[in-house]
């Protein structure tokens, strides 16, 4: 079967197509025929041996994908249409999958946008509900939001009754959180003075933040009584920001790290928990993942390039069907 593989931990330059053995499932696990998969940031730092997984090339990408169940164990019959996501794996014509990460998809959702859901709408519902406790009515201010966590976290936040407050560097990227749904949308560059003129000078009760970076101490800042900024990562490349603490104590604020992965893998019915979670948010339509460009297999490697250059809007979708 064809696959893209990271050949050396170069960078894009280094992943290719290639023809690789068909995975053999084990007992727990699901075969699937996979038709597509997401373009993840994990993805990009796997393919430069930067991430916390670091598998010994030459491996397959791909964390998030969807496709049909060839076989499985009780539960999932072949044919049946689901999304699944793994450490890397998805980016091929067959993977084997745990079936406590794979997830019967709505007939509704398209592939494209199943293989768009699992990590970043995972990962914003543990954002929100896990370590924010975001309540009905608060005020979540998403940064990156024309990204895929970003437009992930704005319906998710959505759809738990929170109003959104979205930053995004473009006016072009702008389009795409109020098309995400964002009931507000400023401009990075002087974010601070404008949310504090949207929320009456009172601040938001939560910050999510994908970018890190000279974004933090504003970020801080505009954080109401009892705030929560959630950290869950740093695609600004500007190093990691450090806190002061005197400031958590100025205003009742906490600073809370988010890290999905390594909470989830280890609960094994987590994921199909959360994944009940955002059922009703799918069927409402609240939840709805902004495609963006899509690839064929062969062009994972550009797509990687154009997520690296910031040129991604939504999810970017590689079809491998």
């Amino acid at each position: 079967m064809r696959a893209a593989q990271v050949l050396a931990t170069t960078g894009p330059a280094d992943v290719a197509v290639r023809d690789v053995p068909e995975p053999t499932p084990g007992p727990d696990d699901v075969l699937v025929e996979v038709h597509s998969v997401g373009v993840s940031f994990p993805d990009l730092l796997l393919s430069k041996g930067e991430y916390q997984l670091r598998p010994d090339p030459p491996f397959t990408l791909g964390v998030d994908f969807a496709g049909t169940v060839v076989s499985g164990p009780e539960g999932f019959e072949p044919g049946q249409r689901v999304a699944g996501v793994g450490g890397w794996g998805g980016a091929a014509e067959l993977v084997a999958n745990p079936a406590s990460s794979t997830f019967l998809l709505p007939d509704h959702v398209s592939y494209d946008e199943g293989a768009a859901l699992p990590m970043n709408y995972l990962t914003a519902q543990f954002a929100l509900a896990e370590r924010a406790q975001l309540r009905e009515g608060e005020t979540v201010l998403v940064h990156g939001a024309a990204g895929g966590v970003g437009t992930a976290t704005i319906q998710v936040a959505k759809g738990y009754g929170a109003r959104t407050i979205a930053v995004v560097s473009t006016e072009e990227k702008g389009e795409v959180a109020r098309s995400a749904g964002a009931d507000e949308v400023v401009l990075l560059d002087g974010f601070r003075a404008a949310v504090q003129e949207l929320t009456d000078n009172r601040g938001v009760d939560v910050v999510l933040d994908v970018v890190g970076g000279d974004v933090f101490t504003d970020s801080l800042r505009v954080l109401a009584t009892q705030g929560r900024l959630l950290v869950v990562g740093f695609a600004a490349g500007q190093g990691i920001p450090e806190v002061k603490v005197n400031r958590l104590l100025l205003n009742n604020v906490d600073v809370r790290g988010v890290g999905w992965g390594a909470f989830a893998m280890f609960r094994p019915d987590y994921m199909q928990q959360q994944w009940a979670e955002l059922l009703p948010m799918l069927e409402s339509g609240v939840v709805k993942p902004p495609i963006g460009a899509t690839y064929d297999l062969d062009g994972f490697a550009q797509a990687l390039v154009d997520m690296d250059d910031r040129k991604a809007l939504g999810k970017s979708v590689v079809r491998v069907r």
